[in-house]
């Protein structure tokens, strides 16, 4: 299969140049990632969305720690809610950021198992 140096259109579409602001903004979403319940909150809403009794069920933390963990993930930006009657369920904003938390867990899970790595 021949090599094309052509941009595929999905990377083509936000490709930019790497400047502060980008840097900053990437930085602050990585240290978002950094703990490992609001990555397991984020994961488990790269699966689907979820009200706050069922992640604190699901990530095995209090109902208070992960609305106080939503709540950062909310003013970050990274989560978005809908209400239905008297429940709210969050959701990922975007899938970039649904393709980073599973590409990074995924990470994980060759560094752990000692899996080979690829592309």
């Amino acid at each position: 299969m021949p090599i094309s140096n052509e941009p595929s259109p999905a990377t083509s579409v936000h490709q930019q140049a790497v400047d502060e602001s980008r840097l900053v903004e990437a930085a602050s979403v990585f240290a978002l990632l950094a703990d490992s319940t609001r990555l397991h909150l984020l994961w488990l809403l790269a699966q689907e969305e979820a009200d706050v009794g069922t992640l604190a069920e699901r990530c095995a933390a209090s109902r208070t720690g992960v609305s106080q963990h939503l709540a950062k993930l909310r003013l970050a930006g990274l989560v978005d809610t809908r209400r239905e009657g008297r429940h709210i369920y969050y959701r990922l904003t975007d899938g970039h950021l649904r393709r980073l938390v599973v590409e990074a867990l995924s990470h994980a899970d060759h560094r752990v198992t000692g899996a080979a790595s690829h592309d």
